[in-house]
């Protein structure tokens, strides 16, 4: 054995090991080297002993709202916490002279002590084995301060700060542009100031978190958009583009007019236009015409239509496209010489299951003319008289080839039939007799005729220019009628029956008349009418009446402008012109007359 381990001392592997070691020994490395393995072991010896430690608990210099809870268990933590946080208290917001106060009952605000205890504590146990080591060291040198978890309502807390705000800012005047009597206006706006409610929030949130109930001074910031003189001189200039032009969208028969005032009320004081007040006037104008897919409905009864509903496409409005096109076309009509820019509205179309045509063999398959009045200011009983005579027009055929008569249609007009007194001409007077009114439905007939390109064989204009015919219409475009003449009379030319459906709205004194039946390709064309030979009407006449008492003055006839007027009528199809007529309307000027009272 002796021997053995004399012979492994003699081995040269065994003997360059010493050798080694002894030149280890004598080199100037041997000091370094036991320091810093010395070194070496302490740290690890102290990083093993610091992460024993603390082996469930918090680590040092974790200081939760304001307490230190560094090397205390969990247990240990909740009781030094629950003695040295107070409950939420009333927090106080100052603004100058105001104070404000805030209770935690009024946001629902509470802690959670139990998960705020969680957070200090995982805060260096998150899985990540490197991420974790650092955090331990750093802790070492680095208070990490974590807040209290807690709850609260965030739209009662928003509904306090608003109130709140309500109380202490001062609204800014936004800079505007009007255009009132010819004249622009421009409101150069005032500043103000308000509640930056976002970082008095996170103030609130944060005094919570930490515990810290000290007053809160509450942050107002400046709102000043007041436009400068160069400003309002550009204004001034984009605006005055836009005086004496309008702007009309237009779908079906449905049209939507934007006087100058409308388009500079658009406009954006400082650049381009108000992107709200754009989306609001879209979206006012989907509204208006927006519909549902109609089925069609069509009751035949006793030679009348009793009941008809043409199929309508459903209608919705492209929003963006409208949105683009208004935008767009208000700069084209700014940078323009043209008064008016017509435009039509962009929408998508969506079919019914069924068509009008399918549901009857008239040939009534479409909408072939249209013809619209107003008669806003009428009495009560001119209301009457429209509604009722629309009504008994309303559902009417004509055959291909017939002539229609509207005298004959409607037949007797009095009290007997149930008409009520109302203003009429007769005898070259405007007097009270049955069935005043009568003639707002002749003249909206007369028009969606005109529309429709029907020819019309009998017309007479009124003796004098009647004011409910011109609310929404040049003059000339009215008809009168009294059985058994003057008469209105048109021919059915076309293809197929045409169905007459008549609609009156006394809620918006509105009448409307719609032609159903096969188009035949025709378009009708009138010419804008030519007012000649205007002449003033004659003096006021008085009348002294022995049944009125002394005193009293009632006026029994409206003055009106004598004139004459022309318009063209021309009809083609296929580029071929089939009728053309050219109307007259010759209008007296008209005298007012006034009864006074003579009995004692």
């Amino acid at each position: 054995m002796v021997s053995y381990a004399k012979n492994m001392a003699r081995h040269p592997i065994i003997v360059n090991i010493i050798k080694s070691f002894k030149q280890v020994l004598k080199s100037k490395l041997f000091i370094p080297f036991v320091v810093l393995s010395s070194v070496i072991i302490l740290v690890t010896g102290f990083l093993a002993y610091y992460f024993f430690a603390f082996t469930n608990k918090v680590y040092p210099n974790v200081i939760l709202a304001g307490t230190d809870i560094g090397g205390l268990s969990l247990a240990d933590a909740q009781l030094k916490i629950s003695k040295n946080i107070l409950s939420p208290e009333v927090l106080t917001l100052s603004n100058k002279d105001q104070d404000f106060l805030i209770n935690p009952e009024d946001v629902d605000f509470s802690y959670n002590l139990g998960t705020s205890l969680q957070n200090a504590y995982k805060f260096t146990r998150t899985g990540n084995i490197i991420g974790d080591f650092k955090t331990r060291i750093d802790l070492l040198f680095h208070q990490k301060y974590i807040v209290l978890t807690y709850d609260y309502d965030a739209e009662k807390l928003t509904n306090v700060l608003t109130a709140i705000s309500d109380k202490i800012s001062v609204k800014s005047t936004e800079p505007s542009v009007k255009l009132i009597k010819g004249e622009i206006i421009i409101n150069k706006g005032a500043p103000g100031n308000e509640v930056d409610l976002e970082s008095l929030k996170q103030l609130i949130i944060l005094a919570y978190a930490q515990n810290n109930f000290e007053k809160i001074e509450i942050p107002i910031g400046v709102v000043d958009k007041t436009l400068n003189q160069n400003q309002i001189d550009s204004l001034r200039l984009r605006a005055e583009k836009f005086i004496g032009k309008d702007l009309q969208l237009k779908f079906e028969f449905n049209s939507f007019n934007l006087s100058d005032s409308d388009l500079i009320s658009l406009m954006d004081p400082i650049s381009g236009y108000l992107k709200d007040k754009i989306s609001d006037k879209v979206q006012e104008i989907a509204n208006d015409t927006n519909r549902a897919p109609q089925n069609p409905k069509f009751v035949f009864e006793n030679g009348r239509v009793s009941e008809f509903q043409p199929a309508l496409d459903g209608v919705s409005v492209d929003i963006e496209k409208l949105t683009n096109l208004l935008n767009s076309s208000l700069d084209t009509l700014a940078d323009s010489t043209e008064k008016t820019l017509s435009l039509d509205i962009p929408v998508v179309k969506t079919p019914p299951e069924i068509t009008t045509g399918s549901i009857n063999n008239l040939g009534i398959k479409e909408l072939i003319g249209r013809g619209t009045s107003t008669f806003y200011h009428s009495i009560p009983g001119r209301i009457h008289n429209v509604v009722l005579a629309a009504s008994r027009i309303n559902g009417t055929l004509v055959p291909p080839g017939q002539t229609f008569s509207f005298n004959q249609t409607l037949g007797d007009v009095s009290q007997f039939t149930g008409y009520q007194q109302a203003y009429i001409i007769s005898d070259g007077k405007t007097i009270l007799g049955d069935g005043g009114g009568v003639c707002q439905v002749s003249t909206t007939l007369f028009r969606s005729l005109l529309n429709a390109g029907l020819p019309i064989t009998e017309r007479q204009a009124h003796a004098y220019r009647v004011g409910y015919y011109e609310q929404d219409s040049p003059p000339g475009l009215d008809a009168t009628v009294y059985s058994p003449s003057p008469d209105l009379k048109f021919i059915n030319d076309t293809p197929a029956h045409i169905l007459i459906q008549a609609t009156a709205n006394p809620k918006n004194y509105s009448l409307v008349f719609e032609l159903y039946g096969t188009s035949d390709g025709r378009v009708a064309t009138i010419s804008k009418p030519i007012v000649t030979n205007v002449s003033a009407p004659p003096a006021d006449l008085y009348q002294d009446d022995p049944t009125l008492p002394i005193g009293t003055i009632r006026q029994i006839d409206f003055k009106a402008w004598g004139a004459k007027v022309t318009f063209n009528y021309s009809v083609k199809r296929g580029g071929e012109e089939i009728y053309k007529k050219t109307f007259i309307s010759n209008y007296r000027p008209w005298q007012a007359i006034y009864l006074k009272g003579t009995k004692p």
